[in-house]
């Protein structure tokens, strides 16, 4: 717009100066031309405006709010319209009490207060996005820095109304997941009814006071040794079991055996056995008897 301003200005000046005048008399017709040009160049930079991939613009006449955008690519516009450009890429805001790891330099971790009355931090991040077709309520009702004004306010007050609903080792363990997903809701909500989109919410860290942490670890030792033990037992139990299977299976071999055995029987497998040891090339002399007669077989 100034440089429009400028060509108009050069041009009537060109255009006002008498050709007799000196020393800019003779000018008359170059700073005329310098006006057009100059005009022609604030007139294309006011009218033409390169909005990037990723964003959005919203128009300003004189003071305000245009309720159409412009989309990214080349737009052609009023030249007494002012765009604002709004990314519409995903953004994220990160309160932590590691100093400058977040948005704000220093210790900007959320601090609450549980169910039983402890104190928690919580490190997270919000990743979130503007909404293209809320921009201009955005910056009609909320303006720029809407982060401070929108995103942090809403974040903290969502962690600290969720975290009265559950005590201080169950956001730390077993229903940190549940805790999560309630806060992230709530947010997504919230944020939603202002223009903005919340795509993620990561919480990064929990830290409890010194004693509850003692007191969860001991908890979880205990849970561990117990599962330990009910393993043991288990194994034990199957163990036994598996004697028990093995001794009963022994002796209903031997009652199977024995119910067979006769004395003909036994007879006549001893004598199978002399049989082969007699055939034996390694065999010499060997002596057989049941105790009453003994028989003597020389072996060759």
């Amino acid at each position: 717009m100034g440089l429009l301003i400028f060509g108009i200005i050069i041009l009537v000046i060109g255009l006002t100066l008498q050709k007799d005048a000196l020393p800019l008399g003779k000018f008359k017709g170059l700073v005329s031309t310098i006006g057009v040009i100059v005009m022609v160049l604030g007139l294309l930079t006011t009218t033409i405006k390169v909005v990037d991939a990723g964003h959005i613009g919203v128009k300003k006449l004189f003071g305000e709010v245009q309720s159409d955008i412009l989309n990214e690519g080349l737009n052609f516009v009023n030249p007494f319209i002012d765009v604002i450009i709004l990314t519409t890429q995903t953004q994220n805001y990160t309160m932590s009490s590691v100093k400058e790891e977040g948005e704000k330099i220093g210790d900007d971790a959320v601090s609450v207060l549980s169910k039983d009355g402890l104190q928690v931090i919580i490190d997270l991040t919000v990743l979130y996005k503007t909404k293209a077709e809320s921009a201009p309520t955005i910056i009609k009702k909320i303006g720029q820095d809407f982060k401070d004004k929108i995103i942090r306010p809403i974040v903290r007050s969502q962690i600290r109304e969720s975290a009265v609903d559950y005590d201080a080792i169950e956001l730390y363990s077993d229903k940190r997941a549940e805790f999560e997903k309630q806060v992230k809701d709530a947010i997504a909500e919230t944020l939603n009814a202002r223009g903005f989109e919340l795509e993620d919410m990561l919480v990064r860290q929990i830290d409890l006071p010194t004693s509850v942490k003692q007191s969860i670890e001991r908890k979880i030792t205990a849970i561990q040794e117990d599962q330990r033990m009910v393993y043991v037992l288990e194994k034990e139990i199957k163990e036994a079991q598996r004697k028990r299977e093995e001794a009963a299976g022994v002796a209903d071999a031997q009652k199977i055996i024995n119910t067979g055995l006769s004395s003909k029987l036994i007879e006549f497998e001893r004598i199978k056995v002399m049989q082969e040891l007699v055939k034996s090339k390694n065999s010499k002399v060997i002596v057989l008897g049941n105790g009453d007669s003994p028989i003597i077989l020389d072996g060759k």
